[in-house]
């Protein structure tokens, strides 16, 4: 049984990725580590920013420009709030949702400030929303999502979250927790072996949490 939901945030509520890592892409290559989208959403996808930094100054030998964190919350800021829409299907999916419900993110309070409000989805969350900031590990540890379970009452081993990266997938199943993936443009197969039930609507999303179906317009 599952009777409560954690949603990451990027990527499941609101459609940020190709943006986000567009923006990041360009900040380290313009400090001297080539990277190309692909790549980033290959490998930071689904991580904190610190996580992202300390895997990108390993693959570069080097420090990276202290200024790239704020510099890239800048850039990716504004463009939320020109071009970002909610994931296709989600408004209807958590108004078909009768659970508990939460949001649980790698990044910052501050994105999710931006993010969840140019989409019309911050009241929905407001007062439940957690960020990495919050705990000693990011993803794929599980202290994020046992952090914002514990914070909401939410038993670990009844509780589903709705991810769309790898690190994410494992970070709930680390926690105890049903690890539901969402497959939107993310290889299922990655997502699969890391332990997520896949699933690539989210229009099933109610009924894979017990709930009562959309109905399409």
């Amino acid at each position: 049984m599952t009777d409560a939901v954690i949603f990451d945030c990027d990527g499941v509520l609101v459609d940020t990725e190709l943006i986000s890592n567009t923006v990041l892409a360009g900040l380290l290559s313009d400090a001297g580590l080539p990277t190309t989208l692909e790549l980033c959403l290959r490998d930071y996808r689904g991580r904190s920013l610190t996580s992202v930094m300390e895997l990108a100054e390993r693959r570069h030998g080097a420090a990276l420009p202290a200024d790239i964190p704020e510099r890239y919350y800048d850039a990716v800021e504004a463009r939320f709030a020109l071009e970002l829409e909610p994931i296709a299907g989600v408004v209807a999916a958590l108004a078909a949702i009768d659970l508990p419900m939460c949001v649980a993110s790698s990044g910052p309070h501050r994105k999710m400030a931006v993010t969840l409000r140019a989409t019309g989805l911050w009241e929905r969350f407001e007062g439940a929303i957690f960020s990495a900031t919050e705990v000693a590990r990011g993803k794929p540890a599980p202290d994020l999502f046992l952090y914002a379970a514990r914070a909401m009452g939410f038993e670990p081993a009844r509780t589903a979250v709705v991810e769309d990266s790898v690190p994410g997938v494992q970070a709930a199943r680390a926690a105890g927790m049903r690890a539901l993936a969402y497959a939107g443009d993310v290889d299922a197969r990655l997502l699969r072996a890391a332990g997520g039930e896949v699933f690539d609507d989210m229009a099933q999303l109610p009924g894979l949490l017990g709930c009562a179906a959309v109905h399409r317009a």
